[in-house]
């Protein structure tokens, strides 16, 4: 299970750099920013995190498991230049993500988990990024 949490995480953290890095960010932005006012508020993102969910899950019993994980992550990797996290930081984010703690992150715990990355990018608190705060992503 460590294994898998720890995928998992990296998936999470290196999917977020990889949209702010992406020279599609903006199709993705304009996608993901349901109610286009040229902000991702954290609840938008947390429906991407359920649809993202969602594909991952390929046996649709509602957690994932190192399989699908490993599949996710190897997709991610395929398709774009991605920078791994620190060790450190996909251990506390695998922990963070499965809140009861039972070694499994179900649907519910993944599409509520928003990466510490995109907590910090949120600079004024109002929990959404700007546009600006999404472009400040890239240079961290």
């Amino acid at each position: 299970m460590k294994k898998m949490a720890i995928a998992l995480a990296g998936l999470l953290l290196c999917g977020c750099s990889a949209f702010a890095a992406d020279g599609n960010a903006r199709q993705l932005f304009q996608r993901i920013d349901a109610n286009g006012d040229r902000k991702l508020e954290f609840s938008e993102i947390q429906a991407m995190r359920a649809q993202m969910f969602d594909r991952m899950d390929v046996n649709r019993n509602g957690v994932l498991d190192p399989g699908e994980v490993q599949a996710a992550m190897e997709r991610v990797q395929s398709k774009r230049d991605v920078q791994t996290a620190r060790f450190a930081d996909l251990q506390a984010e695998a922990k963070r993500m499965d809140r009861n703690g039972d070694g499994k992150i179900s649907r519910e715990e993944f599409t509520a988990a928003i990466p510490d990355r995109l907590l910090q990018a949120d600079i004024n608190g109002d929990g959404a990024l700007s546009i600006a705060e999404m472009r400040a992503l890239r240079h961290q």
